[in-house]
């Protein structure tokens, strides 16, 4: 079947989180007038990367759901780990949000051949866990410099994509290159199941005017959202939160927007519970 990217992108709103959840209401702090998307935690910075742990925990502390690895050693091809994540995210009533292929950190895209073999297998892996969304990391050694690089990246994607596209799940490109350069490797790529994994902290670190590449890119082209001003507490640092949620609002953005935040006091259930707080301060204002 060949999908268009309006239809994948509407496909994907409608079916992200556990499959064994089936639909979930938005939480009530996302409903209310513009504000859409709802609030996650990335499994590495609750330090329960690849870990049952995560789910029961980002729960506790206040999250919508969680974004969990895959594992630096592709832990999660185990079936059987698989289901004991479904079985937990049931027993908690925790979405699975999104996975992030971390094993990238070691093996990368842009010129590992493993890079691109651990991408292939992540699909089979989010597909049987009803999750939607892989986050592809770009960093280090791995980030991406030259145009050629990032030509290596479409084209790689471009083969591996329409397994992506059978499966109803996206690849997100995140790394230290412009939205502009992050639409290019997606048009090369050809494929709807290529888009932008947005990080306002990477984006901003980098020189790039968040709001305006946030406007520009719209919601069609970013599949989620990493926020977080490292290593300051949120609101605290660089980056004008207000004006991110307005910008998220404007275009409509409804999937997740996850805190990758660290700790800076050294407590992890205190300063995720900070962060947490002043997110869902800023969308109760902007609502």
């Amino acid at each position: 079947m060949n999908l268009t990217r309006r239809d994948f992108v509407q496909m994907s709103a409608a079916g992200l989180g556990s499959a064994a959840l089936g639909k979930l209401s938005l939480n009530a702090s996302a409903v209310a007038k513009g504000v859409r998307f709802r609030v996650g935690v990335t499994d590495w910075n609750l330090r329960q990367t690849a870990k049952l742990e995560s789910v029961a925990l980002s729960k506790k502390l206040g999250f919508d759901g969680v974004q969990i690895s895959i594992g630096r050693k592709m832990e999660l091809n185990d079936k059987a780990l698989q289901q004991s994540f479904l079985a937990e995210s049931k027993r908690v009533g925790q979405p699975l949000a999104s996975l992030c292929l971390d094993i990238l950190h070691v093996n990368g895209l842009k010129s590992d051949p493993l890079g691109q073999r651990w991408t292939a297998e992540s699909i089979p892996i989010a597909k049987a866990m009803g999750i939607k969304v892989i986050l592809l990391p770009f960093f280090g050694k791995w980030a991406l410099q030259t145009q050629a690089e990032m030509d290596f990246v479409g084209d790689a994607l471009k083969e591996i994509a329409p397994t992506a596209e059978k499966a109803g799940v996206i690849l997100g490109l995140e790394d230290t290159i412009s939205a502009r350069n992050n639409v290019r490797i997606m048009e090369r790529s050809k494929s709807p199941a290529v888009l932008t994994y947005y990080d306002v902290g990477n984006s901003t670190q980098n020189g790039f005017d968040i709001i305006e590449e946030i406007r520009w890119l719209g919601r069609k082209r970013i599949c989620e959202v990493h926020l977080k001003d490292n290593p300051s507490y949120m609101g605290q640092g660089k980056i004008n939160f207000k004006a991110v949620v307005e910008a998220l609002s404007d275009i409509g953005f409804d999937q997740w927007a996850h805190l990758e935040t660290v700790a800076p006091s050294g407590s992890i259930d205190d300063d995720m519970k900070k962060n947490l707080g002043f997110i869902r301060g800023v969308i109760a204002q902007t609502n």
